[in-house]
């Protein structure tokens, strides 16, 4: 059962790198190349994220500096950034687009600490449910007899412990975020 234990561990810090990758799309008041990766561009017939088709370079923290290797694709780069949920315009000479990050409101910083609550949630309710999802295997085992009472307690224990543990980690990663929203 042991192995199951070792599932259960990978299934849940897959969860929590998921959470942490979307919470790393949500915009802060600081300039990160990670705001481009969820942008995909139109490019050679397929849709790629921007740092896959372009060099980024993050200037004196408040703005993002793009530079595309095909020229050709700055016009279709501008467009995706205009078409997402950034809430910024980008600005061009036609070689290189300037992306200025605007300080955010207070309102903004209130909805983007929302929106990382939410997602904070989805995260917890994953774990919840793997643990849910083995604890019914682990049942399933003891009704057959292949696990003694007492080895089913002592794995509900485990992965009540690893639930927590993650659970954990998804409210530091939150705490974390909010702090860097909230930042001036």
């Amino acid at each position: 059962m042991n192995s199951a234990l070792e599932e259960v561990k990978k299934k849940m810090e897959k969860s929590l790198k998921n959470f942490k990758e979307e919470l790393s799309h949500i915009r802060t008041g600081r300039a990160s190349i990670a705001l481009l990766e969820a942008i995909k561009v139109d490019c050679y017939g397929t849709k790629m994220p921007i740092p896959q088709i372009a060099t980024v370079n993050v200037v004196e923290g408040k703005m993002l500096v793009i530079q595309p290797w095909d020229i050709n694709l700055v016009k279709e780069i501008e467009k995706a950034i205009q078409k997402s949920d950034l809430g910024i315009n980008p600005t061009s000479d036609g070689k290189t687009i300037k992306l200025i990050m605007p300080p955010l409101t207070e309102e903004r910083r209130k909805e983007l600490i929302k929106v990382a609550s939410k997602l904070a949630e989805e995260a917890r309710i994953a774990i919840r449910n793997i643990r849910r999802d083995v604890l019914e295997k682990f049942k399933t085992a003891k009704k057959k007899g292949e696990i003694s009472e007492d080895d089913y307690l002592q794995l509900e224990k485990k992965v009540q412990k690893l639930t927590d543990e993650y659970i954990e980690k998804i409210n530091t990663a939150l705490k974390e975020k909010e702090k860097e929203i909230l930042a001036p």
